[in-house]
């Protein structure tokens, strides 16, 4: 399976996001953070009128609750970059705290390092060939950009998700939504995970950042709003 366009399209969209960032910060992290919030807006506004047509009018939309897990996986997959990048994971942190500042540092590099690898190898899996496995036989086997360029290949439609019919009738669209579309995030979602545990990587190393998780949330949130009572 030729999977180079892919992977070069990723690439291209890791370095335009990283580009971007350098020049403007604020407003890259607005982008992600109203794309976060616009997905959640769609599952709330979909799931609240498919209750109102259900109950209220005994009818509703047959792909609604399909639409509603695909936004919700494009919103975890989206997400958990963002999250990395701001240190928002819950983590526990209570024993590396207590190790010596090189120790501790190494061990955050580790951590980093390791989330990367996570991110790399649930995105491409052709790796493996360097230590013996056999990924030609098997599309599951070379990762996310194999499975979506498997999906994008056959063009096989959702089970219930459907274009609307004036889309079909004005584009020569198939009846059912393709996969390789809803399934689009899960390889840039993987991308941006290994990009921003890179970022992660570079940021301990510089003494940026401690780590790329919150390990005391609870304990932040209080030193924040300690005095939010007495205003």
């Amino acid at each position: 399976m030729v999977l180079i366009w892919p992977a070069l399209g990723l690439a291209a969209i890791v370095a335009a996001m990283f580009l971007l960032e350098r020049r403007f910060p604020d407003a890259v992290g607005r982008f992600e953070e109203n794309v976060l919030a616009i997905l959640l807006a769609a599952i709330t506004f979909v799931s609240f009128t498919q209750v109102v047509a259900r109950y209220g009018f005994n009818s509703g939309w047959g792909g609604a609750l399909e639409f509603t897990r695909i936004l919700f996986a494009w919103m975890i997959l989206f997400g958990m970059s963002y999250g990395v990048k701001n240190g928002i994971h819950l983590g526990v942190d209570a024993f590396i705290r207590l190790l010596p500042s090189r120790l501790f540092k190494a061990v955050a590099i580790f951590g980093a390092v390791c989330v990367f690898l996570y991110a790399f190898v649930l995105l491409y899996a052709g790796w493996m060939t360097l230590v013996g496995a056999d990924v030609s036989t098997n599309w599951r086997q070379t990762g996310a950009i194999g499975y979506w360029k498997f999906m994008f290949d056959r063009g096989t439609g959702l089970d219930d998700l459907r274009y609307p019919l004036w889309m079909q009738e004005a584009f020569g669209l198939q009846d059912r939504v393709q996969r390789w579309v809803a399934y689009l995030m899960l390889p840039v979602g993987l991308a941006l995970l290994a990009f921003r545990a890179l970022q992660g990587v570079v940021g301990i190393a510089k003494g940026e950042r401690d780590l790329i998780i919150a390990g005391h949330e609870a304990e932040d949130l209080v030193a924040e709003n300690k005095d939010a009572l007495k205003e």
